[in-house]
């Protein structure tokens, strides 16, 4: 009997030494509640602690970062432009008695986040144009949108006054006082999607197909005109070294026909007869040939070679 009551304050102790520790670590902080009430201060540094057991209970909140996902949804911007919004956020458990005390667990907690950060991004959306809602600041076009510039007063896409990123630390700036007294700190919002509903991706695609053609157009115009200057350059060039040639290969046959007429000149001046007589028979090899017909009276002039011939032949 002594030995079973043994055993069983051992077991007893074993089980009050066990209900009675806790471990708290580097992620964790932890409230100690007594019949559902909080007693005493949060403990937030890691370590081994104590407490009643079975009267008192350790309620584990997290220290770390957390994840916030808002619901996707149709917001109307400034400029009525209907954009499908999605946002995400990251926060924290600073006070974890007050937040034990106000919503009491994460699921509470997550639906305050929901109802106070889609609040704010509804708010701030609807408060600025779309230009504002889709872009950061008025920077210059890539080059992926190079030609744009020049069609920006057919299809003005207006200017940017505060920007994506100024809206986004509007909605933290608005939203992070109404979650101080539920313990949480909100470090960060920031737009995960945007997107036009499907009747306004329709026209703004309409017009993007509109605005790349008309500056394909103008490219094209630019290449049209500037194809047509190298042309009227490239046959300026081939008309004046043409003219050029010629008037060189001119200068040239005037040159060697000139130097001809010197040695012609110079050859039939030693004998005249010579040079008629070789004059007339090249005469004779351009009018005729064996199927040529002449009727010339007897004293004809163009024949006197062949009268000179037979008069020696007489003799």
């Amino acid at each position: 009997m002594r030995y079973k009551g043994l055993i069983i304050l051992l077991a007893l102790v074993v089980f009050v030494g066990a209900g009675s520790a806790y471990v708290v670590d580097e992620t964790e902080q932890v409230v100690i509640t007594q019949f559902g009430k909080p007693i005493g201060g949060p403990k937030r540094d890691p370590g081994l602690y104590f407490k009643f057991p079975i009267i008192q209970q350790a309620n584990y909140f997290p220290k770390n970062l957390l994840e916030w996902d808002g619901d996707a949804g149709q917001i109307p911007t400034l400029d009525k432009t209907f954009i499908w919004v999605d946002t995400f956020a990251r926060w924290k458990i600073v006070d974890p008695l007050k937040f034990f005390q106000t919503v009491g667990n994460m699921t509470g907690a997550l639906g305050r986040l929901d109802d106070i950060i889609d609040s704010a991004v509804r708010n701030f959306v609807t408060s600025y144009p779309l230009i504002d809602t889709v872009r950061t600041s008025n920077r210059e076009m890539d080059t992926f949108e190079v030609g744009l510039d020049q069609v920006k007063d057919a299809s003005p896409l207006g200017e940017v006054k505060a920007g994506r990123s100024k809206i986004a630390k509007a909605i933290l700036e608005q939203a992070q006082p109404k979650l101080e007294k539920f313990g949480i700190e909100l470090v960060d919002v920031k737009f995960k999607l945007l997107i036009y509903v499907e009747e306004v991706q329709k026209s703004v695609f309409n017009r993007m197909i509109a605005e790349r053609k008309q500056i394909a157009e103008k490219f094209r115009s630019e290449g049209k005109g500037e194809a047509r200057k190298i042309e009227g350059e490239m046959e300026k060039e081939l008309k004046q070294i043409t003219s050029e040639a010629y008037k060189v290969g001119e200068e040239i046959k005037g040159k060697a026909d000139g130097e001809a007429t010197r040695i012609y000149a110079q050859a039939f001046g030693k004998d005249p007869e010579f040079y008629s007589f070789v004059q007339t028979l090249d005469t004779y090899k351009e009018t005729m040939d064996k199927e040529t017909s002449l009727i010339l009276s007897t004293d004809s002039e163009f024949l006197k070679l062949f009268k000179g011939y037979k008069d020696k032949g007489h003799k």
